[in-house]
């Protein structure tokens, strides 16, 4: 792919998500070595399997413990913000249970006027399966061992955020024709996508083109599914209960079995320190003109989780340039250019004020 810039816009797959944060990161130092600014002692963890979970990571955080010792400041910028205006801190990251659930109901595919009526269809079976843990009709997930109670800041911060973005919770999204959100509300739309369980299915298998299928009962159907999980929530022992309720009784005595992968849990930040949240809001008024703003993000983070249970005690700064129409691993992604210049700034003030501490 070739990198075209446009409008102040650099579209090119992995420039937002995530090819831009080592520069960033590099960036907001060398502006304080220039300027003479102070800053404490920083080290800068560069890995490349973050889309691959960082399997890695782990190893190279424990190998490296003597030099990294125990920061009391991680700053990730792999995250996103709500628009483009100001800076957005990252205050929660969901987890993901994923696996392939497939429904085999014969050895081989067999004319469908000799079979249909005597062999159940392998994608019935399976759709009714995704019923037993998600509402056909609302989306709304049926498994109780995925749901945590929202904290009460979260409650606020998803309230304040849906107040900042308006309409834009949910027009930055490219619907097609007429489709429409499925809440009602602004804040549900916050809360859904960022502390609520959800289901997508991101892939099939056994199903042939329509241009090349022929009057035939498929043998079998492979769903691969993508279940989000709250921030809270234990994703292995989600991906345990997922496991458990679809292979339960099969229809029909059908061949059900579900591949699941390993779980990756979400991360809850922990509070902002007095002076954290000051220098925060400070930085963004100074380059943006105004106030940092909170919400989570529905996405993964893989090592987040990881590195907030090594450094309990450290403070976190997760940030990010995905903001509307930026499109992460789409073939449109772009990085906004004006939008991080800004926010390395800010990152920049950030280091100058905890070495002020």
């Amino acid at each position: 792919m070739t990198p075209v810039l446009k409008d102040g816009k650099l579209y090119g797959r992995g420039g937002a998500d995530d090819g831009y944060a080592m520069f960033a990161a590099l960036s907001a130092l060398l502006a304080l070595g220039e300027q003479n600014v102070a800053h404490a002692r920083c080290i800068i963890v560069i890995e490349a399997g973050e889309e691959s979970g960082s399997p890695d990571l782990p190893f190279y955080i424990e190998h490296l413990a003597a030099r990294i010792g125990t920061p009391d400041l991680i700053v990730c910028l792999d995250s996103g913000c709500g628009n483009y205006e100001q800076l957005w801190l990252t205050t929660s990251l969901r987890g993901i249970a994923a696996g392939k659930l497939t429904v085999r109901v014969l050895n081989e595919g067999v004319h469908s006027g000799d079979a249909s009526g005597i062999v159940p269809s392998s994608f019935r079976i399976l759709r009714s399966l995704l019923t037993r843990i998600e509402d056909e009709t609302s989306g709304a997930i049926k498994l109780e061992d995925l749901f945590v109670t929202v904290p009460a800041d979260r409650l606020e911060q998803a309230r304040a955020a849906a107040s900042i973005l308006g309409d834009e919770v949910f027009t930055k999204l490219p619907f097609a024709g007429h489709t429409k959100p499925m809440a009602t509300t602004r804040v549900e739309m916050v809360l859904n996508r960022t502390w609520k369980p959800q289901l997508a299915v991101i892939g099939m298998d056994g199903c042939p083109p329509p241009e090349s299928a022929g009057n035939v009962l498929l043998p079998y159907t492979t769903a691969k599914l993508s279940m989000r999980t709250p921030p809270t929530c234990d994703a292995p022992a989600a991906v345990k209960a997922l496991k458990r309720v679809l292979e339960a009784d099969p229809p029909y005595g059908a061949e059900v079995t579900y591949e699941a992968e390993a779980g990756q849990s979400g991360w809850n930040a922990p509070s902002l320190a007095p002076w954290l949240e000051a220098s925060l809001t400070a930085a963004s008024t100074s380059h943006f003109g105004k106030p940092v703003a909170c919400m989570g993000e529905g996405g993964s983070i893989p090592f987040m989780a990881m590195l907030g249970e090594k450094f309990p005690k450290t403070q976190f700064v997760v940030t990010g340039v995905l903001g509307p129409g930026s499109n992460a691993h789409g073939p449109n992604e772009f990085l906004h250019i004006p939008f991080a210049k800004k926010l390395s700034a800010c990152i920049a003030d950030l280091l100058a004020d905890h070495a002020k501490r």
